[in-house]
């Protein structure tokens, strides 16, 4: 008679999600606000404690969130959370332009207007500068606006490529966002974007598209080279060979 043998699992809760999903959930947000520095040193230790799961659930979303690129295994050290460079922010951003364009372009006169003015109208809740909760909602908007084009692009893959850049330059985001108030800004650049997809215009769509991101570059680059977000932030800027 055969045994069948239950691996152990690292638990659920009533919603079905498991004790790994929510550290993940949990130690991202602290690396994406910045509650967790840039270039900072943990241990799964510490970070169970801090956030009040066991070991295996946080070993679970470390591995998780080396993936994402956001932490970096140290040898007998213990983790560091990944660092903001220039030419990470330089890179992420230089690749966005050239995605966010050519999805504009290819979404011209694909995307329903309707659609777009609703995910605009979210995108107009104002933030607080520094406050991670309004500045979290504020971006979970903008992410779907720019999401929703890329999807209509018709093309899988880049709609992919995108939705990971976009995951990776949220940090980077949070901490522009604590320079100053876009909002107005951002509101205006989406609708001149909807007013160039819903006529079919795909070459100001396009660069429209590309001078966003351009305008988004700009304010993460003040926003780390001005010393007081540096200060409030915790970050270590860090130059790569």
């Amino acid at each position: 008679m055969s045994t069948i043998l239950t691996l152990p699992t690292l638990g659920s809760d009533e919603n079905g999600e498991s004790l790994g999903d929510r550290a993940y959930q949990a130690i991202r947000r602290a690396i994406i606000t910045c509650a967790l520095p840039p270039g900072s040193e943990v241990s799964e230790t510490q970070l169970a404690t801090r956030f009040g799961f066991g070991k295996a659930p946080v070993r679970a979303a470390l591995s998780r969130l080396a993936q994402d690129r956001l932490v970096r295994a140290q040898a007998r050290r213990g983790w560091k959370i990944a660092p903001v460079t220039l030419r990470d922010v330089r890179d992420i951003f230089d690749l966005r332009q050239l995605l966010e364009s050519e999805a504009a372009r290819l979404a011209a006169g694909q995307v329903a207007a309707d659609e777009l003015t609703r995910l605009d109208a979210a995108c107009q809740a104002r933030y607080v500068p520094g406050d991670p909760n309004s500045a979290d909602s504020f971006l979970a908007s903008n992410r779907e606006f720019h999401l929703l084009i890329a999807r209509r692009s018709g093309n899988a893959r880049l709609a992919a490529m995108l939705e990971q850049l976009m995951m990776e330059s949220e940090r980077l985001l949070h901490i522009g966002l604590a320079l100053r108030d876009r909002t107005d800004e951002i509101s205006h650049e989406h609708h001149c974007l909807i007013d160039a997809l819903v006529a079919g215009d795909s070459v100001e769509a396009a660069r429209i598209a590309a001078e966003q991101v351009s305008d988004s570059f700009r304010m993460v680059r003040d926003a780390i080279l001005s010393s007081d977000p540096i200060d409030t932030l915790s970050i270590r800027l860090e130059t790569r060979s």
